[in-house]
């Protein structure tokens, strides 16, 4: 059985699930993780984990993970939360980091495979956006003023020039499969490691703290503009499409895929629905002027940086049906939303469980 050695780049949310089904598997030999964070107690308790703590846009780590001959770099390292008044630094932490390891997987003849996580925030949140519209990966992504959006979109741009020019150089490149993922949530995502976002807020999760009981307060309600709509994929199907891309012979040089399920997203009355609450209808204007005014009063403690707003008031919908070629998701958008079902299940509370019935 050929022995593996993965090196994931970022031990966040995905990251750090990743080392736990990764390390279950038999022909996996070792597992190098790199986070600019300290390792948290329960990724301490994951066999087979290297963990480096440097961030990816400082050098140093390239020559010590080059050690361990990694085969597959999965890189899924990101400053979300746009940090107020550094908008320099992010970049650096960001887009000039993911250069670094995009240049390491590139040029390191051990690396088969390179698997870059971004973003359905790149087609651009706009006006004349529709529910009916679904993006696809041929369309590309749209230029866009939020933060977020912009990096990813660059980053991909860099991905690509960067893997062409390797090959025209005559260098042997890695298989390069890019996936924009949906909203990812699931039991681990929700009451395992907590994390501020909006599923979190609506469902009373976030403890303690002013700023999480200003959310909560603000949220008891469900704030929606008639354009809001969310996709949202399992955990556990994330996980499996990170499987079978890193250990099946796919026949692509160079691919991207929009990872969400077919079939209907999540509206506004799916969400007021799943988490018991009445909707409370707003217009976009009003959403642009909250997100303004809790991004400075709070210093961006609050997360709605410039341009954010519109992914709250215009609709992005991302087209499943490429993947769906090669991975049927086997949780709806709608079930990955609602339910706790999942492998790390036993994580969620007594009183929080809400398991799909059996049809």
């Amino acid at each position: 059985m050929e022995q593996r050695t993965i090196f994931i780049v970022g031990v966040g949310y995905v990251g750090e699930m990743l080392c736990d089904q990764l390390s279950k598997r038999d022909d996996v030999r070792q597992i190098i993780a790199l986070d600019k964070e300290p390792q948290s107690d329960w990724c301490k308790e994951i066999p087979k984990v290297k963990y480096l703590q440097q961030n990816m846009a400082d050098d140093g780590w390239q020559e010590e993970v080059a050690k361990y001959e990694p085969d597959t770099v999965i890189h899924t390292a990101w400053q979300i939360r746009a940090m107020y008044g550094q908008k320099d630094e992010q970049w650096r932490w960001n887009v000039d980091g993911s250069n670094k390891v995009f240049d390491f997987a590139l040029s390191l003849p051990s690396v088969k495979k390179l698997i870059y996580y971004s973003t359905a925030s790149s087609y651009s949140a706009r006006r004349d956006n529709r529910f009916e519209h679904l993006f696809t990966e041929e369309e590309g992504f749209r230029d866009d003023d939020y933060i977020y959006a912009y990096e990813k979109k660059v980053t991909e741009e860099n991905l690509q020039a960067k893997f062409e020019q390797a090959k025209k150089e005559g260098r042997v490149v890695p298989q390069v499969s890019i996936v924009r993922p949906a909203a990812i949530t699931g039991p681990r995502g929700r009451f395992m490691r907590i994390r501020f976002g909006l599923q979190s807020a609506l469902q009373g999760n976030l403890k303690g703290g002013f700023i999480n009981r200003i959310i909560t307060t603000l949220t008891s309600f469900v704030p929606a503009t008639k354009g809001w709509v969310r996709q949202f994929i399992h955990e556990d199907d994330v996980n499996d499409i990170m499987m079978k891309f890193t250990f099946e012979d796919m026949n692509w040089e160079y691919n991207v895929f929009n990872i969400t399920p077919t079939g209907e997203p999540v509206y506004a009355k799916d969400m007021a629905d799943a988490v018991g609450k009445k909707i409370l209808p707003i217009q976009p204007w009003m959403a642009r002027f909250a997100f303004w005014f809790f991004w400075h009063t709070t210093r961006g403690r609050i997360p709605t940086c410039s341009g954010s707003w519109r992914f709250y008031s215009y609709p992005v919908v991302m087209s499943g049906e490429k993947l769906a070629t090669v991975y049927k998701c086997k949780y709806s958008s709608k079930d990955a939303f609602r339910y706790t079902d999942g492998r790390y299940e036993s994580w969620v509370p007594e009183d929080k469980k809400n398991s799909k019935p059996v049809s």
